[in-house]
C-alpha cells in the first residue's frame, strides 16, 4: 500500500512552528514598509516641484542611492560576518532615520546628496543583513515560507503607504511632504528597538571553524568559486535585469512612450501588481513547498516572458483603454512570477552559505541584484527612445527563458535535493512497526 502524500503546510502551522525571534521580526515588517510606501512614489515630485531642483539634477541625485548601495555591499557583507548581522542592521536602521529626517528639511542640493548617500549606504547592507539574520533565527525547513510571508507583508505595507501618501500629500503644502518623510523615519524605529532589546542575544559575531580560516581572510572570489555559487549569482543577475529592474524603469518608459498610457494607468498597474502579490503569495507558498526550487524558477521565467509579451502588445493599441489594461495585465502576471521567485532564491543562497560566510553570500546576491538595477534603466531608455521597442521586448523574453535554462541545466545539477527544496519523505515502517507519529503518541502516553 502506498503512503499518502504529505499534507501541505498551512499558515497556522508555519506560525506555530516559527521561533519567537522570527515572529518578532515579522511583526514590524508592515509598519516599516508603510513608511517606504508613503515616500516611494513621490521623490521626484518632492525634489523637483516642492524644492525646486532641476529635473536633470534630481535624476542624478536619485541615482546616488543605488550606486552607493552597490559600492558598500562588499564591505557590508564582510562586516556582517565580522561583527554580526544584528549590529550592522542597527547601524543601517539608524542611518535610515537620519536620512529621511534630513530629506524632510533638505532645502539645498548638498543636504539632499548627503541624505541620499546615507540612504544608499543603509540599503547596501540592509538586504544581506536581514537575509543573514533571518537565516540565523529561522530553521532551514521554514525559511522558504518565511521569505514568502515576509514578501507579502512588505508589499502590503508599501501598498497601504502608497494609498495613504497619495491621499495625504498636497502639492500646495510643503508640510505634507515633510510629514511623510518624517513618518518614514519613524517607521524604522520599531525594528531598531527590536534589535536593541528583544533580539539583542541573536546574530552576533559568528564563531567559525578554523578549518576554513578566519572569515576576514575569505575573499569574495573564494566564495564565488564555491560549489553552485557563481551559477546562482548569474541567475540572480539575469533575473534582476529582466525582472525588477525593468518593472521599475523599463516598463513605465515603454508604457508611456509606446503604449501612450497615462500616469493614472501606470498607477493602476502598480496597484494591481501589489494586490496580486498580497492575494496569491500564501497560496503559491503552499503549492511550491517540497518542489525543486530550480523548477519553480524556470516556471517563473516562463511567466515573466508572458508578462513582457503583454507589455509589447500595448504598441498595437497605443493610446487606448486596451493599452492601459494590457499594462495592468503585464504587472499582474509579473507579480505572479514574483511570488515564485522571492521565496526561492533567498532560500537557496542561505542553504548554500555556511554560518561564518553568510554575510558574504547574501552580499554577493544583493550586489548582483543592484548591479542589474544600475545597468538596466539606461539600456531600456536607449532602446525605447531609439524606436527599438520590438527588440527590447524580444531581449526581455529571451532573458526570462534564459533564467529557466540556467536554473535547470546549470544550477540544478550542482545542488543536492535538500538544498533544492525537496523534503525528505519519512521512512516507511517495516513489517510489524508502527508509523513514527503513532509511535511518538504511544511513547508520550506511557511516559
Amino acid at each position: 500500500m502506498s503512503s499518502q502524500p504529505a499534507a501541505k503546510p498551512t499558515l497556522r502551522s508555519f506560525w506555530h512552528d516559527l521561533p519567537r525571534e522570527g515572529k518578532l521580526l515579522l511583526s514590524v515588517v508592515v509598519f516599516e514598509f508603510i513608511g517606504t510606501g508613503l515616500v516611494l512614489p513621490f521623490h521626484v515630485v518632492y525634489l523637483h516641484e516642492m524644492r525646486g531642483f532641476d529635473l536633470g539634477v534630481v535624476g542624478l541625485m536619485l541615482g546616488l542611492s543605488p550606486l552607493i548601495g552597490f559600492l558598500v555591499t562588499g564591505p557590508g557583507g564582510w562586516a556582517i560576518d565580522h561583527y554580526g548581522a544584528r549590529r550592522i542592521l542597527m547601524a543601517a536602521l539608524a542611518l535610515q532615520v537620519v536620512s529621511n529626517t534630513l530629506l524632510a528639511f533638505a532645502a539645498t542640493e548638498a543636504t539632499v546628496v548627503i541624505a541620499l548617500m546615507l540612504a544608499g549606504a543603509a540599503f547596501g547592507v540592509t538586504w544581506p543583513g536581514f537575509q543573514s539574520l533571518i537565516a540565523t533565527v529561522v530553521p532551514v525547513e521554514l525559511r522558504q515560507r518565511y521569505f514568502g510571508v515576509n514578501f507579502t507583508l512588505l508589499n502590503l505595507g508599501i501598498g497601504i503607504g502608497g494609498i495613504v501618501g497619495g491621499m495625504f500629500i498636497d502639492v500646495e503644502r510643503l508640510a505634507t511632504f515633510q510629514a511623510i518623510y518624517l513618518a518614514d523615519a519613524v517607521s524604522y524605529v520599531p525594528a531598531l528597538i527590536l534589535m536593541a532589546v528583544p533580539l539583542r542575544h541573536v546574530a552576533g559575531r559568528v564563531v567559525h571553524d578554523h578549518e576554513d580560516g578566519p572569515p576576514e581572510k575569505v575573499s569574495y572570489l573564494a566564495v564565488a568559486r564555491r560549489p553552485a555559487v557563481a551559477t546562482l549569482m548569474l541567475l540572480s543577475f539575469v533575473s534582476s535585469y529582466v525582472g525588477y529592474s525593468q518593472l521599475n524603469a523599463g516598463m513605465p518608459a515603454f508604457a508611456r512612450a509606446v503604449g501612450e498610457v497615462s500616469t493614472r494607468g501606470l498607477g493602476l498597474a502598480f496597484a494591481a501588481n501589489t494586490l496580486v502579490i498580497v492575494v496569491l503569495q500564501l497560496f503559491v507558498l503552499q503549492r511550491i513547498e517540497g518542489r525543486r526550487r530550480t523548477r519553480v524558477i524556470a516556471v517563473m521565467g516562463v511567466v515573466w516572458a508572458g508578462s513582457w509579451m503583454l507589455l509589447g502588445a500595448t504598441g498595437l493599441v497605443s493610446g487606448t483603454i486596451g493599452a492601459t489594461l494590457l499594462v495592468a495585465a503585464c504587472a499582474s502576471v509579473f507579480a505572479f512570477g514574483e511570488t515564485l521567485l522571492q521565496p526561492t532564491i533567498p532560500a537557496l543562497v542561505n542553504e548554500l552559505a555556511p554560518d561564518h560566510l553568510r554575510g558574504r553570500y547574501n552580499a554577493l546576491s544583493s550586489g548582483t541584484f543592484q548591479l542589474a538595477a544600475i545597468i538596466a534603466p539606461p539600456i531600456a531608455g536607449l532602446m525605447v527612445d531609439h524606436g527599438l521597442s520590438a527588440l527590447y521586448i524580444a531581449t526581455l523574453v529571451a532573458g526570462c527563458l534564459l533564467c529557466g535554462a540556467i536554473a535547470i541545466f546549470r544550477l540544478e545539477p550542482q545542488l543536492s535535493p535538500e538544498v533544492n527544496g525537496v523534503r525528505k519523505r519519512p521512512a516507511e515502517p517495516g513489517p510489524g512497526e508502527l508509523p513514527p507519529e503513532a509511535a511518538k503518541t504511544i511513547s508520550a502516553a506511557t511516559d
